[in-house]
């Protein structure tokens, strides 16, 4: 087994599981449905959340920050204790959904770009929809050299976005990564490429769940790590979108 790109998932998770045949049908145990109602309800809980601080704005704007904050820190307590808690993980998805939110709406109204967060929305579904699709035809295969490239792409982009955060504190940056040039899209379409990547790591690691006999309680463990690239990859869009939409003025 190898194991999955994402932080929230690892093969640890499926120890002491024995394997079992997809069609052998055990309400005791992980199932793809299950997961993905589970994905779904976490889903609106972000959404309803996002559009409740989004239609508040101004007046709400402190939320972005207690969303980011407060996602950050639950994100790490259910990764690090390996937690299956469905109500820190609803939390989660309710933190995350007051800071993209927030987000959205400085895009929408501050940047003036409106209709980006529907854009961002509709192409995020479309890369899960073709990902899957191309997951379950067998065109890309999560392996060893697949999880290492990945990874390796991941801690790049990490101390690129932690060199630039304790830039902002030093009055420095990197140059061009972020601006609206050429070199400033080439580099958020590379990191949407890797967070697409990173939904088959996550389809793998359900499948492999699935497989094993996993407990029911790994579905909402599931279920996060999805939703950790999913938010990932919807904010990744959004500023590619805006980088886009900024280098046409």
């Amino acid at each position: 087994m190898y194991r999955s790109g994402n932080p929230a998932l690892s093969d640890s998770t499926f120890e002491g599981n024995h394997a079992k045949p997809l069609w052998d049908v055990d309400h005791t145990k992980m199932t793809i449905e299950g997961t993905t109602e589970k994905t779904a309800f976490l889903l609106f809980i972000t959404a309803f959340t996002a559009l409740a601080t989004a239609f508040s704005m101004p007046e709400s704007a402190p939320l972005i920050l207690l969303g980011a904050i407060g996602g950050f820190i639950l994100a790490l307590v259910i990764i690090f204790s390996n937690s299956c808690n469905p109500i820190l993980i609803c939390l989660y998805a309710a933190f995350e959904g007051l800071f993209i939110g927030g987000i959205t709406w400085i895009y929408e109204i501050g940047l003036d770009i409106p209709g980006i967060g529907a854009a961002a929305a509709l192409i995020t579904f479309l890369i899960l929809f073709a990902m899957l699709t191309v997951y379950r035809l067998g065109l890309i295969k999560w392996d060893q050299n697949m999880q290492i490239a990945v990874t390796s792409a991941l801690f790049a982009i990490v101390a690129i976005y932690l060199f630039t955060f304790i830039g902002y504190f030093f009055g420095f940056e990197i140059p061009y990564i972020h601006g609206t040039g050429p070199i400033g899209i080439a580099f958020s379409l590379f990191v949407v490429l890797i967070a697409a990547l990173c939904l088959a790591a996550d389809f793998d690691f359900i499948e492999r769940g699935v497989l094993s006999g996993s407990p029911k309680k790994l579905e909402w463990r599931a279920a996060f790590g999805l939703m950790v690239t999913l938010i990932w990859l919807y904010l990744e869009i959004l500023k590619l979108l805006a980088k886009i939409a900024l280098s046409k003025r």
